[in-house]
């Protein structure tokens, strides 16, 4: 039954609850209310164009690539450090803290003489056996912010003193493809389940990941090749809006086709449970093996807010992380990819100490990272594990290792970039990589010192909208104004122009009349292309 009215106070109630992350409006909220967040692709003139990198930052940037892969698991909610790595060097002192929510001693499986796992986790047991897991201490970044949206910017973000809207990864991807709006690579850069609103692959415009909020959708895409069903309508107003809303997305997403054709290319040749988290990582799985290549994946287990309960949700949770990875790369194994791919755990903080009044515990600080895969070289342990009994004001655990510095690793010692490009991934903050077991030669390219950056910012002022450019040298500049179906509207500048800033008017410029709206520009100067959004008001 077709029904065009479709408020529901009990609905609006129950979103009123949500979690803030679902509930978030920001630039990409057209598709977040249809489940999905992303960028595609548009059609230039009615054909596509090739993306491609010749400044020297970008192709010093493709040159350092190699075949290796990150999956992020994020443990939502403020992973329990202390009941996953147990301080069996300094039990007393634990058991103290946490009478009702300690495991016992005899129920712990001894990675070494000073830590263990719960005894449930016999496949993380089989893991570290097979020299495959590393534990970092202590993860966390000074002045701990107790807050789930707040400390999971910093983490995405790497920023911690300031709101910084883009993602370390998303910065990354901004150097690689400067004209990505208009002309994404083939496949895309990352791929994310869960986590919408999450920063790791903003840039300063787009999001460089295909997202999608849970594997249910991502597997609709993997399986048919489309996003949204727009066969399966009410035959009304309300069906027709829907079509529309939903052929939208389906053709935005230009990712959808490839990520089919990988994951129809590949089989699961290992059991996967049921679990959230297995689903996802039998899904990327797929896709890896596929080969989609894709970088960088996120996937997201949810629910590690334990203030209550925390004992049997906790060990739902850590057995689905422990089985679940076990058997993505197993699954990976078959087909020879295990050992080109790394996974490596974040949370937005840890737990505190003591458990509270509720058989659970509070928001904390510094908790452990965990590092799965056969370039770890061996299992282990990194850093320093945080004293028990020396609290910060808040009464957590002190940090001993800065998040940064496992990012560091993975980015130096895992995808072997200069240190350069990844001072600019983590805001120009340099940090030491940790002595994970992973080893590359990082590209060393003298230009990486001495490129000069092309700075080109939209901007609004007295209803008018304007382009502002930067040349660090004399060159000639084309820019071109498209609609956002890809057609051409009109040349806004094709002149040699001299070293500065330089500000074009779009309206005065353009030659003929523009409706309000969006539109895209497209810088060509150098041998580069660049493009952006820009509003006309």
């Amino acid at each position: 039954m077709c029904n065009d009215h479709h408020f529901s106070p009990n609905k609006a109630k129950h979103e009123k609850h949500h979690d803030r992350e679902h509930t978030l409006w920001n630039r990409r909220s057209f598709l977040q209310a249809l489940g999905l967040a992303g960028t595609g692709s548009i059609m230039l003139a009615g054909s596509n164009i090739t993306a491609n990198r010749p400044s020297p930052l970008s192709v010093a940037l493709s040159q350092s690539e190699n075949d290796r892969i990150l999956v992020i698991i994020r443990l939502k909610g403020g992973n329990d450090g202390l009941n996953t790595i147990v301080p069996i060097y300094d039990y007393a002192t634990y058991a103290n803290l946490r009478p009702t929510i300690r495991h016992q001693e005899n129920e712990l499986i001894n990675l070494d003489a000073d830590f263990g796992i719960p005894d449930y986790l016999t496949a993380m047991e089989t893991m570290w056996g097979d020299g495959k897991m590393k534990v970092v201490h202590g993860v966390g970044y000074p002045e701990q912010n107790l807050s789930h949206f707040r400390s999971s910017d910093i983490w995405a973000s790497a920023a911690d003193t300031y709101f910084e809207p883009t993602g370390w990864w998303g910065r990354y991807f901004e150097e690689l493809y400067p004209d990505y709006i208009i002309n994404p690579p083939e496949t895309p850069p990352a791929v994310q389940i869960g986590s919408i609103g999450n920063l790791t692959f903003e840039g300063t415009e787009s999001s460089y990941a295909f997202a999608v909020a849970n594997p249910a959708q991502l597997a609709n895409v993997a399986e048919n090749g489309t996003i949204h069903d727009v066969t399966n309508l009410p035959e009304c107003v309300y069906g027709d809006k829907l079509l529309f809303m939903r052929a939208t997305a389906n053709t935005t997403f230009t990712y959808a086709g490839v990520i089919s054709d990988a994951y129809d290319s590949a089989t699961n040749d290992v059991p996967y449970s049921n679990a959230d988290l297995a689903q996802q990582l039998a899904i990327v799985a797929r896709m890896i093996k596929g080969g989609l290549g894709t970088k960088v994946y996120m996937v997201t287990l949810d629910g590690f807010d334990t203030h209550a309960n925390q004992l049997a949700d906790h060990q739902t949770l850590l057995t689905d992380l422990s089985e679940s990875i076990n058997h993505f790369f197993n699954d990976l194994a078959t087909a020879g990819y295990d050992d080109k791919v790394l996974a490596m755990t974040i949370s937005e903080f840890g737990r505190r100490p003591y458990e509270n009044g509720s058989d659970g515990t509070d928001h904390g600080a510094a908790s452990p990272v965990m590092l799965f895969g056969e370039g770890l070289n061996g299992s282990g342990f990194v850093g320093e594990h945080p004293d028990l009994n020396e609290w910060d004001n808040n009464d957590n655990l002190i940090p001993s290792t800065d998040f940064r510095n496992v990012y560091a690793s993975v980015l130096t010692d895992w995808f072997c970039l200069d240190a350069s490009v990844i001072e600019d991934m983590l805001l120009s903050d340099s940090y030491d990589a940790l002595p994970t077991g992973m080893s590359c030669a990082p590209l060393s390219n003298e230009l990486f010192g001495t490129v000069s950056r092309f700075k080109h910012v939209p901007f609004y002022r007295n209803e008018n909208s304007y382009i502002e450019l930067t040349l660090q040298n004399g060159a000639f500049v084309e820019v071109k104004l498209f609609d956002i179906m890809g057609r051409e509207i009109g040349m806004l500048k094709n002149e040699l122009l001299s070293a500065g800033t330089h500000t074009i008017n779009v309206k005065t410029s353009v030659g003929t009349k523009l409706s309000y709206g969006h539109y895209v520009y497209q810088i060509k100067t150098g041998g580069q292309r660049y493009s952006n959004k820009i509003v006309i008001r």
